[in-house]
Formats: C-alpha cells, sequence, structure tokens
C-alpha cells in the first residue's frame, strides 16, 4: 500500500512541477536573498542519488527539491506544542509554502515547550506569532496563519495542499479533518480517483507516550477506522461528585459543575474562563474547602486548572520525537524517495525506550470511510434515547451531539437535533417514544450529523425480534 501512495504522489506531483532554474535565488522579502551556497547539500544527498534504502522506483534528480522549495504546499493543524516542532521542522527541511491553523491564544503555562513563544506573546494568536516566528528566523520560508477553527474554512482551501500534517490535542477535531479529507475524495463508477487523495499525517503525544502515522484517505486506515485506539474522555458519575468524592478530581470537578453556576463568584452569566487566573483561583480555594471536609488531600492549583481545562500532560521532548517522525513522513511523500511509514507508530518512554510499528487495518464497515451505511440492530420498542446513547457510547463511533433524521410517509422528519435550542426542545419528546412510534420501519436509512465530521453518516436501521 506505501509503495502504490509513493507512485500516486509521484504522479501528482510530476503534473504540478513547473520549470525552473538549476540556481534558485528568491528575494526572501528583507532585501537579502534566501540562499546561499551549500544551504540544500544535506537534502541533496537524499534526492539527488539513489541508495540503498530508497524506494524501489525512486529516480534520483533535481526535481524533487525543486518541488519541495517552490510548489508543494503543507498545511498544519495546530500550533501548540507538536504544532511548534512541526513548523520548525518542516521549514529547515525546505517546505516553504506552509499554511498553519490554530483557533487559540497564547497562555503562560504554553511557554515551557511551546518555544516559538515568547512571554510577550501571552494573549495573542498562536498560529500568528508561530508564522511570524518562522517567517523571520528561516529565510524564503512563507507560513501564512489562520486564526480560526477548522470548521470554520470551506473545502475550497483544503483542496489547495499536498500534505496535511495533525498536531492536535482533540479527538473531535482529528475526526472533523478526517471527515473532511474523505469528503474531497471522487469517485467515478464507484472507482476512487487517486488524483483526489490528500495524504494525512497525524500525530499525537501524552506525557511520555506519543503515536505517528500515514493515512491514505479512501485506501487505508482512517482516524474512525481506529476509533477504539482513543481513549475515552473520563467524565465522573454525579453521584459520587456531589455525595461520595473518593478522589481530588471529584472536589474540583464538583464546585466547577456545581458551586460556579449556584454561587456565580463573577456575577450572572460568567462562563468559567480556564484561562483566567481569578477563576481558577477561586476554583482551586472551594476545592481545598470541599476536599478538607472529605478529608482527601492532593488538590493543588495545577491539577485544579488541568482538570477545568481538561489539559492532556505535555513533555516537550515527546513532542520532538513525534513532531520529526511526521515531518520525516512528509518529507518521504513530497520526494517519493522512500517507502512511507506503513502505517501507525507508537512511541513509549515511560520506562526505558518503547517503539513499535504496525499496520492498522481499514473497517469494511466504518462509519466515515466504508462508502456504504452502517446496520443498527434495534427492536421496534426500543426508545429513540437508547439509540443516541448507543451513538455516543459506542467505542466504535464515540459521538458527540448527534441530530438524527429520516424519511417518513415521504416527508424528511428531524427526530431529534440538541445544537439549536429551540428545535431541540421540540423534539425532547421523541426521546421517549419508540421507533415504532416514530414510524420508523425495518431496512430504513437514517442520517445521523455531528460535531465530529462535516460529512453526514447514513445508518441503516436492522429490527430484532
Amino acid at each position: 500500500m506505501n509503495l502504490l501512495l509513493c507512485s500516486l504522489f509521484r504522479e501528482k506531483k510530476r503534473r504540478r512541477v513547473v520549470e525552473l532554474t538549476e540556481k534558485m535565488v528568491v528575494d526572501g522579502g528583507s532585501g537579502r536573498t534566501c540562499e546561499w551556497d551549500g544551504r540544500w547539500n544535506h537534502i541533496k544527498k537524499f534526492l539527488e542519488r539513489s541508495g540503498p534504502f530508497t524506494h524501489p522506483d525512486f529516480e534520483p534528480s533535481t526535481e524533487s527539491l525543486q518541488f519541495m522549495l517552490e510548489t508543494c504546499k503543507i498545511l498544519v493543524i495546530g500550533a501548540g506544542g507538536l504544532g511548534c516542532e512541526l513548523l520548525k521542522d518542516l521549514a529547515l527541511s525546505g517546505f516553504r509554502n506552509i499554511h498553519v491553523v490554530d483557533m487559540d491564544t497564547i497562555d503562560v503555562s504554553n511557554l515551557n515547550r511551546q518555544f516559538l513563544f515568547r512571554p510577550t506573546d501571552v494573549g495573542r494568536p498562536k498560529a500568528n506569532v508561530a508564522a511570524d516566528f518562522v517567517n523571520n528566523r528561516i529565510p524564503g520560508c512563507c507560513v501564512v496563519p489562520h486564526f480560526k477553527k477548522i470548521q470554520d474554512i470551506d473545502e475550497t482551501f483544503y483542496r489547495q495542499f499536498h500534505i496535511i500534517v495533525c498536531g492536535l490535542d482533540s479527538i473531535v477535531a482529528r475526526r472533523w479533518m478526517n471527515g473532511m479529507l474523505l469528503s474531497l475524495l471522487v469517485f467515478e463508477d464507484g472507482v476512487l480517483d487517486p488524483s483526489s487523495i490528500i495524504p494525512l499525517i497525524d500525530g499525537g503525544t501524552e506525557g511520555f507516550k506519543g503515536n505517528a502515522r500515514v493515512i491514505l484517505p479512501g485506501m487505508t486506515a482512517c482516524i474512525d477506522c481506529t476509533l477504539e485506539l482513543y481513549p475515552p474522555q473520563i467524565n465522573f458519575p454525579m453521584c459520587t461528585i456531589a455525595s461520595m468524592p473518593r478522589l481530588p478530581e471529584h472536589c474540583i470537578e464538583y464546585v466547577r459543575m456545581l458551586l460556579w453556576p449556584k454561587e456565580t463568584p463573577f456575577g450572572d452569566g460568567v462562563v468559567l474562563d480556564g484561562d483566567d487566573p481569578e477563576h481558577i483561583q477561586w476554583v482551586y480555594q472551594r476545592s481545598l474547602e470541599r476536599a478538607a471536609d472529605f478529608n482527601i488531600t492532593g488538590v493543588t492549583y495545577r491539577l485544579t486548572q488541568g482538570v477545568v481545562k481538561r489539559i492532556i500532560p505535555a513533555v516537550a521532548s515527546t513532542n520532538a520525537v513525534i513532531a520529526a517522525a511526521c515531518a520525516t513522513e512528509v518529507f518521504k511523500i513530497a520526494s517519493s524517495a522512500y517507502i512511507p511509514l506503513n502505517n501507525y507508530m507508537v512511541f513509549n518512554d515511560v520506562d526505558g525506550l518503547y517503539t513499535y510499528t504496525f499496520e492498522a487495518e481499514r473497517k469494511e464497515n466504518c462509519s466515515a470511510c466504508s462508502q456504504v451505511p452502517l446496520d443498527l440492530h434495534f427492536s421496534p420498542s426500543s426508545k429513540l434515547q437508547e439509540m443516541l446513547d448507543h451513538l455516543t457510547e459506542s467505542a466504535s463511533l464515540q459521538m458527540k451531539s448527534p441530530a438524527l433524521t429520516a424519511t417518513v410517509e415521504g416527508k424528511n422528519k428531524t427526530l431529534y437535533l440538541q445544537s439549536v435550542a429551540s428545535i431541540e426542545q421540540r423534539t425532547r419528546p421523541n426521546l421517549s417514544k419508540t421507533l415504532k412510534e416514530l414510524g420508523l420501519s425495518d431496512g430504513q436509512e437514517l442520517a445521523v450529523a455531528d460535531a465530529t465530521t462535516p460529512q453526514t453518516m447514513l445508518f441503516r436501521l436492522c429490527f430484532t425480534s
């Protein structure tokens, strides 16, 4: 499969490579040239000569370097711990046309590992600051920032890139990006058009553990094919939080979920802001008081901030390792010089050092990439709430706020929609109705929209006795 990936990308690249002079002298925008003798010698050693580890079909030439420097467009999603490392690695590897998307602003807590930022940058958009830093530091590189959510950008924007690299800390955002690239695929008579494929390189870290993977949308396992590999978000039972706390996290969640809306310490309608030190300090103090009442130790300011902001522990060295692996895969695919990762690499240095590579297999019934409706098995007497619970709790689906619609008696009917308050109120009674009472039948197709994907997913209802 990875041999095919290189062949497909090589053909794609040949179509887009333009005639360039052998000696490229480009103005970096500051009155100085961005090239000097020997600047790309280390890259040329990989691209202009063959070797025992090169791709079997690799043909050494100067075109690959020209493509990387002048034509190849890379999109980096995320400008945090992984994103900063990725931007640095890609820019120093010879990629000049880079875009970066990030919706966050810089917090003081970011400065210990997100090395493109300085204390004077606190409060500014991560994407903008990261782009400015790389552009000023690396002559000839042009990083274009986009300070917005990935969901706020249309498909025309994503279609322009050769490779997309994700350095995200959100499974929902990963799945949405995965769905976007799947929606860009073109099928002719049921056959996938290879030129519509945009490779996705995904990296993730948690403390001293991380992973890197290469995804060829429509051909290899996608994010949703391996959803079971991602740990579910930990949610504590409300009864435990309110009545029988045993952990410091229970005390913090009690203050966050129950005391904050009840006492409104900063005024009515003020939402708890995890980046506001005064808010965190208030939660911290009240959490200490509750912990003392139940003889619980371990509540700290850092833990309070982590629980409130759902912070994933980060280690700079792990980010560096995973970003380097992802950047290497980008180089291999863009140059077609080496066989890419096939297709999932895990890294762990909690105790010693351990890496392992395996091929994640594509699921034939994947709800995202299989192109066929997924069967939902319920009895006619099952409540719609049971179906909703299945969509959110199933390890292979893990939806966040699914909206269900179906065609009933020739008309499109919204069964339940949570994101719009007026429609949620109108459709809420449906949750307690049986599937039969809602007019649904065996073999009925259901359309489900969710925040985890830009696509509407199709399911087929299969009645059980």
